[in-house]
């Protein structure tokens, strides 16, 4: 603190010794500005060529204060033995309602203090043009990377959103995009707004009128006024060659924006869009004649008549397996051997005298020993003399042979139907209240093995199992009784052997009535009996297994209503197995728990039925419980869910580690930060002694003022609060966090880091670039953990800096922390210019207790909890290297309240 032992004499109540004559100031070259103050700040004098710029004259009373700009203030606290040693950034009033921006010293004179200052608005104004070319360089490049790296449904999209961000950038009052198109110039994008917009049509027909390499303002353009009378409007042009592809429209006061910085902003915005949009068009187009080609199996093909190479349509010789240019022998060695000699003559034919060709023929496929495809061959001769080629098509008409032979085939399979069947066809005959068998089908030899000729002197009744006779005559008595039936039971083969068979039978009477005869089939159904029984004893080993499986095995309805739990799952719920069946998964979970699992098993369809997730359960007497929880949904045919199965572990142990894991690097950060928190609580004290020394001052003088006295106070209490806030957010981030997820704006996480940070990394020369996003989207998570992650890469980054300034005196740390967001994620991230990672570290810099600072000073494990939090967020932590720097991108997807 300055003001030397005279201060410290009149606060201890000495007296003071009278005032002395001041000796006349030293003889000072004129430059700048200088002013001579005295005790109080008042001005006594001014000199230097830059006192007539100043907008009032000097008089006794007037004091420094008087003379300088309101902010400029808090610069000149206290009295001037208070300013000494240290520069001062003054801006003055000006003549004309300016301001003079100075930049100097006070010095101490016999009697009296001078002050002297020198213009700095040269150097201002040139930082301010530095920044506005950083600014346009930073917006053409902004606008083609949007519009360059988005998917292409996401197109008109992020070009409405780039004109949003124009209109902001340029302040104007809204901006249209238009390209043309089949009906002329036509809007692409239009930015939200209170403009009155013209309709296409009418602001097409000024455009036609326009000269694609120049912009055109209303100020200058009579139609251009018209048309849109409410502001000044420019039409600025993005032209390939002499032609315009896009014309932008801005309407608003574009002051501050050249000419030259608004066509590259113009280019820079249409480039990628006409390009990606012309190029998308010949994409669908060759998208849609690929299509069309591979739907009919057809393709081009052209041969030069004096050339023995043919080029065929890529798509097709990629279905035949062939190259897509070849020679004429390659290609007649493809054809069919039957088809080869007529495909020959009809090429030679063709070479020789130009007729067209038509020629259906089979072509083999890159599998030769597959059935050949039947294809259409047709083509036309173009061109005279040396020019002379053959263009033509080609078209699979294999379905259309298909369908010839089915037809030609479908009477033989007709008559094999009944001899070629593995049931057995057969008829019995109705005599006098008797069924007797009077036909078996041939297929009755390789199911049973008896001989269809030999089995007329034969009844079923001799081959069915004994213990199935009775089935066997309940299903006669049915037969007759009813006129059909359908029965299971075993007959006995040659062999001995017994098979299952499916009985359907139907009773066919005459005109009167009465039976005639009864024709069946037999369908052998051996291997599907014993498989049911098998699934049967599998089910039985099944249910044995979910018993006396260690694991928690339930089914539940969409409800959550339990129907089936095991013994595990009843024993960690402490109750019985058949008190389970009933109770509702819900009662031990949150509302958000809730409502997430319900959500969650919502979301099961037969394409996706199964879903596993962590859940959160509150049991009755005990702390919070962790199941890892795995669903697999059963549904009808309709696809609606039935019931769903469900598999569950307890990690509970494992989850309260990743807590206890989380809080120690938590307390970790903390004791990293105490000499930067020491440094933010010392400050607001430092501010509060300098206004109690201050106001002991005007008491020890006598100057009793209330009104600067209570402005000490206030003073003071502000300091108070704030070192109090520090206190508090010191304690609060102590604690442990949450059990379950909150929803919260990322930025508040920023702000809390900053708010342990900000004063000691300033103290350590590292200056903070903070840029916050225009809207404050909200996410699912935990803010003191996020809060937690920013923290330790802003402290990684710290002591990057600083080790890389002992290596380069000159370096000037800083670390930028920028937020953007749209209605998906948002995104966090945090720069510096340390120079960036070992390229090899980066696939490792995530991995628990790997770090690069010297052992014993860095745990490893900031960065590999910081990975996890972030992930349990849904998010997704990143690290690459920009052109200064290490850069850490935080992405977490916006939480969607609909």
């Amino acid at each position: 603190m300055s003001g030397g032992p005279g201060l410290f004499e009149r606060w201890r109540g000495r007296s003071t010794p009278a005032p002395v004559e001041p000796e006349p100031p030293p003889s000072v070259p004129a430059v700048g500005l200088q002013l001579w103050l005295d005790d109080s700040a008042r001005v006594q004098r001014m000199a230097g060529p830059l006192r007539c710029a100043l907008a009032l004259p000097v008089h006794g009373d007037m004091r420094l204060q008087d003379c300088v700009q309101p902010y400029s203030l808090l610069v000149l606290e206290g009295e001037p033995m208070d300013w000494q040693a240290q520069p001062l950034d003054l801006d003055f009033k000006a003549a004309g309602g300016g301001t003079l921006h100075t930049r100097g010293w006070l010095l101490g004179q016999p009697g009296n203090w001078m002050l002297q200052l020198f213009d700095i608005g040269d150097l201002l104004q040139h930082r301010q043009q530095s920044m506005n070319a950083e600014r346009q360089r930073h917006l053409t490049s902004h606008l083609a990377a949007e519009l360059r790296d988005c998917s292409i449904e996401r197109l008109g999209q992020v070009a409405q959103e780039q004109l949003q961000w124009l209109v902001r950038h340029w302040r104007a009052s809204g901006v249209r995009i238009l390209l043309q198109g089949e009906q002329g110039w036509q809007t692409y994008a239009s930015s939200n707004g209170p403009v009155h917009w013209p309709t296409d049509e009418d602001i097409g027909r000024l455009l036609d009128r326009q000269v694609p390499g120049q912009m055109v303002s209303s100020i200058a353009h009579a139609d251009l006024q018209v048309l849109i009378p409410q502001a000044d409007t420019y039409l600025m042009p993005y032209a390939q060659g002499q032609i315009a592809r896009a014309w932008l429209v801005c309407v608003g006061p574009l002051e501050a924006l050249n000419a030259v910085d608004a066509l590259n902003a113009c280019a820079a915005y249409a480039e990628p869009l006409v390009s990606r949009l012309a190029a998308f068009e010949l994409q669908q187009q060759s998208e849609r004649l690929d299509s069309l080609q591979l739907q009919l199996g057809a393709g081009w093909w052209q041969w030069r008549c004096n050339e023995s190479t043919l080029q065929v349509d890529p798509g097709l010789a990629a279905s035949l397996g062939i190259p897509a240019q070849l020679t004429l022998g390659q290609w007649l060695s493809r054809v069919h051997p039957a088809d080869r000699e007529a495909a020959q003559l009809a090429f030679a034919e063709l070479q020789r005298e130009g007729c067209a060709l038509h020629l259906s023929l089979r072509l083999l496929d890159h599998n030769l020993a597959a059935n050949p495809r039947w294809f259409r061959l047709c083509g036309q001769v173009r061109g005279t003399g040396q020019q002379r080629r053959v263009q033509g098509f080609l078209i699979d008409i294999s379905d259309i042979k298909a369908q010839q032979l089915q037809a030609s085939a479908a009477q033989a399979r007709l008559e094999n139907l009944i001899a070629s069947s593995p049931a057995v066809i057969y008829i019995q005959r109705y005599v006098e209240g008797a069924l007797q068998s009077d036909f078996f089908s041939a297929s009755l030899q390789p199911m049973l093995g008896w001989e269809p000729e030999s089995s007329g002197s034969l009844q079923p009744g001799q081959w069915v199992h004994p213990d199935d006779q009775a089935l066997w005559l309940a299903r006669t008595r049915t037969l007759l009784r009813e006129g059909q039936v359908r029965s299971r039971y075993r007959l006995c083969d040659r062999y001995g052997g017994y098979h299952w068979v499916l009985d359907e039978a139907r009773l066919l009477r005459d005109d009167l009535g009465l039976p005639v005869e009864v024709v069946g089939i037999w369908l052998d159904v051996t291997e599907a009996t014993e498989a049911a029984e098998r699934m049967r004893e599998s089910e039985e080993r099944y249910r044995v297994l979910v018993e006396d499986s260690p694991a928690m095995i339930c089914r539940y309805t969409p409800e959550l209503n339990l129907v089936f739990g095991n013994q595990p799952l009843a024993d960690y719920l402490e109750c019985s197995t058949t008190q389970l069946a009933g109770m509702n998964l819900g009662q031990w979970l949150s509302s958000a728990q809730r409502e997430a699992f319900v959500e969650r098993v919502a979301g099961l369809t037969v394409e996706q039925p199964v879903s596993t997730a962590e859940i959160c359960l509150e049991l009755p007497g005990r702390e919070h419980a962790w199941w890892v929880w795995s669903d697999r949904g059963l549904f009808d045919e309709q696809g609606r869910l039935l019931e769903v199965q469900a598999v569950g572990r307890d990690n509970t142990q494992v989850r309260r580690t990743q807590q206890q894991l989380m809080q120690s690097a938590k307390m970790a950060t903390l004791g990293e930060m105490a000499t930067g928190l020491a440094h933010e609580i010392n400050q607001p004290l430092n501010v509060m002694r300098m206004a109690v020394v201050n106001a002991l001052k005007r008491l020890e003088n006598g100057e009793v003022q209330a009104d600067y006295l209570q402005d000490k106070l206030k003073r003071i209490d502000a300091q108070v609060l704030r070192a109090s806030r520090v206190v508090d957010h010191m304690r609060v981030f102590g604690r442990r966090s949450a059990i379950e997820q909150q929803l919260f704006e990322p930025w508040q996480a920023v702000e809390g880091a900053l708010s342990l940070l900000a004063e000691g990394l300033r103290g350590k020369g590292v200056v903070l670039r903070v840029e916050a996003a225009a809207q404050q989207p909200k996410v699912k998570g935990h803010q003191d953990q996020l809060e937690q992650v920013l923290i330790n890469l802003m402290v990684n980054a710290r002591d990057a800096l600083l080790t890389q300034r002992e290596q380069q005196r000159e370096l000037q740390p800083w670390i930028a922390l920028r937020m953007e967001a749209n209605e998906q994620q948002v995104r966090l991230l945090v720069e510096d210019n340390g120079g960036g990672i070992d390229p090899r570290l980066l696939e490792r810099i995530f991995e628990p207790f790997f770090t690069t600072k010297p052992v014993g000073v860095g745990t490893g494990l900031g960065l590999s909890v910081s990975y996890g939090i972030i992930d349990a967020m849904g998010g997704c932590l990143s690290v690459d290297n920009g052109v200064e720097g290490a850069r850490f991108c935080i992405e977490l997807p916006v939480h969607s309240t609909s």
